[in-house]
């Protein structure tokens, strides 16, 4: 880990020391033991992906587990085919069978997305245990043991290191994954789908590869379950145990990678605990440990919402920021030569949203290397049009055109890789993440890296850039000294500053910039439009809604004037000031 402190490393030690011990000192029932918690952490850690980093709840794991566990169960015993040559079987299937279920699921919003997980659960759950030629609910025996070097693994304590090699493989390859642009894309989808395509993010793929990972996962984990118990039934794949991998993810720490394996161990531990003291003490045979953990979840969520890991892991001491490395900057946008030519043109735009008319036919153009201003009082639809132009609203009538294309039919993340970057009129930033990861998520368009360069960590030069980028930008709009705070820590006025540095590492064409002084003090305001006014000088253009009439006054070169969705005035800053229409509907009249 980078800049990771010593007491860290020497409780991995302690982990890894732990792990090799377990086989060669403790009892059969623990090496057991341990041999579960590995193949569920392998579960867990698909589920941080996807539904605590991602978002997207799930219920449905334990049959991505089955598919896994049957493809090779039946393949081995039916034909003689290796199970290492199963593996690569098992994954394509569940991978197919994935992506058929993220198409129509992960369209699914709210509640129903969880339903829906649950609803296919079952159904390939019912599945395993209703065709004949899987075994009906008897299942599959004398599925054939795994062997490496004409070794074979024929007891729990040779598996347990193949498990666990597996386990700390797919820790690695995760937590590499999450320190990526695609990972930094992933944290994104939880921020809000709007503020992750305004930066390029293609949500929909996005969340169809989360949700794949997380089944490949799953599937492994099943491969190496059926080898293990040379035996497969439906029982272990149920919605049952679906819920308890969720569980497991939630209480070790669904946004963290080592949370996988604490949830694992916690939740596979105390329910064996629980099974032998709770009938002793109840004078009775149940389930009852089911009830426990429902209480115990209760607590959990109440007194610590992150999970177990994020409070293990503020006992140690905090991480020591680096410095960020000098790397070659990413690629850049071609500089547009031409001036004063039209860059976006917005034709006679109409909104509605049933009887109410937001935006009502208001055409105006922006210049390339000027600063516009679209002005109006609450309610005028400035923030409507700005939606409009980036494509986070559809429009009802009309056009608008940049650099001659029509935005029309275009996506959010398609607008953004125009060359059109944005901020927000509320400040969109992911709380937990740094300024430089905020940051750098801006420059997402920039980079090329995918999922399995960034989980084989092949993408570290490209990351490198990146980083070097953003710390480029946050040191131009004056935050360099916040550049590893944690976003959250900073005042909403310099969270609407990281926003604008987000921007500028996307290094766009045109920035629209929804109020980006509010909450700013003077000082503040003034670097703010020095900044601007830089940007400008280099060619960029800027439309800029704010309410500040100082501010906006003495920085733009022309200003629209919006009231009641209308264009009301447009022209340069003085003649609108003087402009009677406008001082009575948005100044406070003559």
């Amino acid at each position: 880990m980078r800049g990771a402190p010593a007491v860290p490393r020497i409780a991995t030690a302690a982990f890894v020391a732990l792990l090799v011990a377990v086989p060669l000192i403790a009892p059969p029932f623990w090496v057991t033991l341990g041999n579960y918690i590995g193949l569920y952490s392998i579960v867990a850690l698909g589920l941080v992906l996807l539904t605590g980093v991602a978002g997207q709840t799930s219920f449905g794991q334990a049959a991505f587990v089955g598919l896994g566990a049957y493809t090779s169960a039946w393949v081995t015993t039916q034909a003689p085919v290796s199970p290492w040559l199963a593996l690569p079987m098992a994954l394509a299937l569940t991978a197919v069978v994935a992506l058929a279920l993220g198409f129509i699921t992960l369209r699914m919003k709210g509640h129903y997305l969880p339903l829906a997980t649950i609803a296919w659960g079952i159904a390939l759950y019912l599945t395993f245990g209703n065709l004949d030629w899987l075994g009906g609910h008897t299942g599959i025996g004398g599925i054939p043991p795994l062997s490496i070097g004409g070794f074979s693994l024929r007891n729990e304590r040779h598996y347990y290191a193949l498990i666990w090699v597996v386990a700390l493989a797919t820790l690695w390859a995760s937590r590499n994954l999450l320190d990526s642009r695609p990972g930094r894309a992933l944290r994104a989808m939880k921020g809000g789908l709007e503020m992750a395509e305004a930066f390029g993010v293609n949500g929909a793929r996005l969340k169809i590869v989360a949700f794949v990972y997380a089944a490949l996962l799953a599937c492994l984990s099943g491969w190496l379950y059926a080898h293990l118990q040379r035996f497969v039934n439906p029982t272990p794949f149920g919605i049952n145990q679906g819920i308890e991998y969720l569980f497991m993810a939630v209480i070790g720490g669904a946004a963290s990678v080592w949370g996988a394996v604490v949830g694992a161990a916690l939740i596979t531990i105390l329910k064996e605990v629980l099974q032998d003291v709770l009938p002793s003490l109840l004078g009775r045979s149940g389930n009852f440990e089911i009830v426990v953990f429902g209480v115990l979840m209760i607590v959990l969520l109440q007194f610590a919402r992150d999970g177990v890991w994020p409070w293990l892991a503020r006992l140690a001491p905090a991480r020591r920021a680096r410095a960020v490395p000098a790397a070659a900057p990413l690629p850049s946008r071609a500089a547009d030569p031409s001036r004063d030519v039209a860059i976006l043109t917005v034709h006679r735009a109409r909104k509605t949203f049933g009887g109410l008319v937001a935006v009502d036919d208001l055409s105006f153009e922006i210049r390339t290397g000027e600063i516009l201003g679209l002005i109006g009082p609450n309610g005028a639809g400035k923030s409507t049009t700005f939606g409009l132009i980036s494509g986070a609203l559809r429009l009802s009538g009309g056009d608008i055109a940049f650099r001659g294309q029509s935005l029309q039919s275009l996506t959010p993340y398609e607008i953004a890789r125009l060359g059109i970057g944005r901020t927000f009129q509320h400040v969109r930033l992911l709380p937990h993440m740094s300024v430089l990861d905020n940051v750098a998520l801006g420059a997402y368009l920039r980079g090329s890296a995918g999922v399995l360069r960034a989980a084989l960590r092949l993408d570290r030069a490209e990351e490198a850039r990146t980083r070097a980028v953003a710390a480029r930008a946050i040191e131009r709009a004056g935050l360099a000294a916040h550049t590893f705070d944690e976003a959250r820590s900073l005042p909403l006025g310099t969270q609407r500053i990281v926003e604008v540095a987000r921007a500028l590492a996307a290094d766009p064409v045109l920035l629209l910039l929804d109020e980006p002084a509010a909450g700013l003090r003077f000082l503040e305001k003034k670097a703010l439009a020095d900044l601007l006014r830089g940007l400008r000088s280099e060619g960029m253009t800027i439309l800029l809604v704010e309410h500040d009439m100082e501010f906006v006054m003495g920085l733009t070169d022309r200003l629209v004037v919006m009231d009641f969705g209308e264009k009301l005035a447009e022209g340069r800053p003085d003649d609108v000031r003087q402009d009677p229409a406008v001082l009575e509907a948005y100044l406070g009249g003559v």
